[in-house]
């Protein structure tokens, strides 16, 4: 934390700052802007009712027009200001709208009525953090059984990814075989590959084995990936041969070398590898939506489609499950992304 503070205060200028730190500033602070004010916008979209979405122009913030429980009304009445015709505002409850006209009552004299023009009223708002949104989106669909489905999606897959990757990288880094180049570049050309080019013919196969309609046709294709590979391998090749060559003079076996001294050593590359596994596998849509029919079956991401009707789609339920659907992703993030910047930074380093 210290040093982050020195690094922010840290400056050009002695006594005031020089012209170089206020473009400093202004560029980390649009890039700041930039990182988080969308996901900032969609969490503060999150609360606000479908109206308030869709409203022109929108208001960051979310707002709730007021209410009041008037006797002899079953439900509460909406609160406005409303200019009369000698001049004065009053605040007053609609009971009721017709056309262009609107029927007030005064809370504290509800026998009088007041018409007056909608165009002379003016609703009462004020800030409102509800639940209503998380509350009514968990109960529209089967959340907790999507939930599950996702959670045992992305560990399954992530652990047979991790453990895929890491046997092809150490095989790639640390043995001498023909065609061991060949491979790689192999290996590293399928990222150009685009996923609807494939689609067909994985499915193809995934049908024949029968894994259609089964959570194991969502794990098994993507476990070995090409960038996962190639991280793993430009780290494990920082990690000195003479190591594994005592290991094998002391009579350590292959997997052993694999397992208690290779994997101990590349945590902060299987770190990196584990954060984006979970964030491939979570935030997966277009396979699982091909793989998968039955709603039972559905991760969330899937599940999240069934709010969008052919004629209304229900933006507040979307984004409130959206920020749910993101909290796992930042609690992976916040205990590993420490691990990251030296994951990253010591790749290719030999």
């Amino acid at each position: 934390m210290r040093t982050v503070l020195n690094y922010l205060t840290n400056t050009r200028g002695r006594k005031r700052l020089h012209f170089t730190d206020w473009l400093t500033y202004l560029y980390l602070l649009m890039g700041t802007a930039m990182m988080f004010g969308p996901v900032i916008w969609l969490v503060m979209s999150s609360f606000k009712p479908q109206s308030e979405i869709l409203r022109f122009p929108p208001r960051f913030l979310p707002y709730r027009q007021e209410t009041v429980i008037v006797e002899g009304y079953d439900t509460p009445l909406q609160l406005f200001d409303v200019v009369l015709e000698d001049g004065t505002t009053r605040r007053l409850a609609q009971v009721r709208r017709v056309g262009i006209e609107a029927q007030l009552i005064d809370p504290a004299n509800p026998e009088e009525i007041f018409r007056v023009n909608i165009a002379d009223r003016t609703p009462v708002e004020s800030v409102y953090f509800g639940l209503e949104n998380y509350q009514e989106g968990v109960e529209s669909f089967n959340f907790w059984t999507y939930l599950r489905n996702s959670v045992v999606v992305t560990i399954a897959a992530t652990v047979v990814t991790l453990l895929v990757n890491s046997m092809a990288a150490f095989a790639l880094s640390k043995y001498q075989f023909r065609g061991r180049d060949t491979i790689l570049f192999v290996t590293i050309a399928t990222l150009m590959v685009p996923l609807s080019v494939i689609l067909v013919p994985v499915f193809l196969v995934i049908s024949e084995v029968g894994w259609t309609n089964n959570l194991l046709g969502v794990i098994i294709p993507g476990a070995a990936t090409p960038t996962g590979v190639f991280l793993l391998r430009q780290y494990m090749l920082t990690i000195p041969d003479e190591l594994l060559d005592s290991a094998r003079i002391d009579g350590a076996s292959e997997w052993r070398i694999y397992l208690q001294i290779i994997l101990p050593l590349a945590r902060p590359a299987l770190a990196v590898l584990t954060i984006f596994s979970v964030m491939w596998r979570w935030n997966d849509f277009l396979w699982p939506l091909v793989v998968l029919s039955r709603s039972e079956l559905f991760t969330l991401q899937v599940g999240l489609n069934s709010f969008q009707g052919e004629l209304n789609i229900q933006w507040n339920y979307i984004l409130a499950m959206t920020v749910l659907t993101l909290l796992p992703i930042t609690v992976v993030f916040a205990f590993l992304q420490r691990y990251i910047t030296t994951g990253i930074a010591t790749t290719g380093m030999k």
